[in-house]
């Protein structure tokens, strides 16, 4: 049901292994040909999803960002779910941001996690519980695995990784044990445990570490919410308990599958969030040089057009000012011209008026 799965995720396992089995000193049937095979499958597909993973730390820090603003939505359409999915719309449509992007890595790492699994238990089908087959161990070792033929299948079966095969894992019933019978020793559960206890408590360190980077890179507002809180517990103590819990229940490939991601995902997060601080310091650095440029020099005189553009400015102002009460303190001051010219034309002291002059020499020539 699920080959559109199994098929690829079986392809890439078998080129790997083709690759590490031409090197002269590994051969196809060694054990760490196998394991490197299985560590450059998850390194291949992590290549395939970096700029979506690069995606999701930058849709992850602007929904942070945004966080305000989402909030402020949530209570302003709290009683309307359809108007407040819709404004969250026009939210990330304004800022670009899919909160998809955010899960994709995640999404596409699990089918590859249950492929593998599949592929991985596929190559001793002697098991009669769930999901087994119950083939004998002559059946199993001459039934094709997907891409794997019979050839390869014998030789999965007699590889040995420091003496566990390892499609085993610690709980593995005996019966499914001796189906190695005829291409090696049988292993026993110390052997498997010598080999997959490291690598479950390297997975469980692994795992913790990254989540400590990822709940570091939260902002104040994100870290106080009570889910955020939750999921940052659970991220960094409940996950890693969980592959310690898990991990007797899983073959020692899925336990290479998870130190391998661990290790590829802290890595690139060391990566890709100084890219991004990067990227950020050089944005704020141009917005500060063109404050600074936008900005006038101490000491430097203004700029004539713009002083010239504020004089007009100033003059079309004053000229739509001219108001009656201007033209009234204009007559106000031209009256008092008028009084102080008559002030001035007032005889002086011991001066006679004109008119009596006049009056008197008429008087004299009668």
């Amino acid at each position: 049901m699920l080959d559109f799965i199994y098929y690829p995720v079986s392809g890439i396992l078998w080129v790997w292994h083709k690759v590490f089995a031409a090197i002269p000193f590994l051969g196809p049937d060694s054990g760490i040909t196998w394991a490197l095979s299985v560590v450059f499958l998850v390194f291949t597909l992590r290549a395939v999803l970096y700029k979506p993973f690069v995606k999701q730390v930058r849709t992850t820090r602007q929904m942070q960002e945004l966080q305000p603003q989402i909030k402020a939505l949530q209570k302003k359409y709290s009683g309307d779910r359809q108007r407040q999915a819709l404004e969250m719309q026009k939210l990330q449509k304004e800022h670009g941001f899919n909160p998809i992007m955010g899960c994709l890595p995640v999404l596409a790492q699990a089918p590859v996690f249950i492929g593998l699994f599949h592929v991985l238990r596929s190559f001793n089908r002697t098991g009669t519980g769930f999901g087994q087959v119950g083939l004998s161990v002559e059946a199993n070792a001459n039934t094709p695995n997907y891409f794997f033929g019979v050839d390869d299948v014998q030789s999965f079966l007699s590889a040995r990784l420091f003496g566990a095969p390892i499609s085993a894992w610690i709980t593995m019933p005996k019966a499914q044990l001796d189906a190695f019978a005829a291409y090696g020793p049988v292993p026993s559960v110390f052997t498997i445990a010598v080999v997959a206890v490291p690598l479950m408590i390297i997975a469980s360190i692994a795992t913790h570490f990254n989540s400590r980077a990822s709940v570091a890179r939260q902002s104040p507002e994100a870290a106080a919410n009570p889910q955020s809180a939750i999921m940052n517990k659970l991220a960094l103590y409940v996950f890693p308990l969980g592959v310690l819990v898990g991990g007797p229940f899983l073959p020692i490939a899925i336990l290479l599958y998870w130190v391998s991601n661990n290790i590829w995902t802290y890595g690139q997060q060391h990566i890709v969030f100084r890219r991004i601080d990067m990227e950020e310091e050089e944005k704020k650095a141009a917005a500060m040089a063109r404050r600074a440029e936008n900005a006038p020099k101490p000491g430097a005189r203004p700029d004539p057009k713009k002083k010239k553009s504020g004089t007009a400015a100033t003059n079309g102002s004053s000229g739509e000012n001219d108001s009656p009460m201007a033209k009234s303190d204009e007559s106000t001051d031209q009256a008092r011209g008028d009084v102080s010219e008559q002030g001035s034309s007032k005889p002086k002291p011991g001066s006679r008026p004109q008119s009596n002059r006049g009056k008197s020499s008429k008087r004299k020539r009668r």
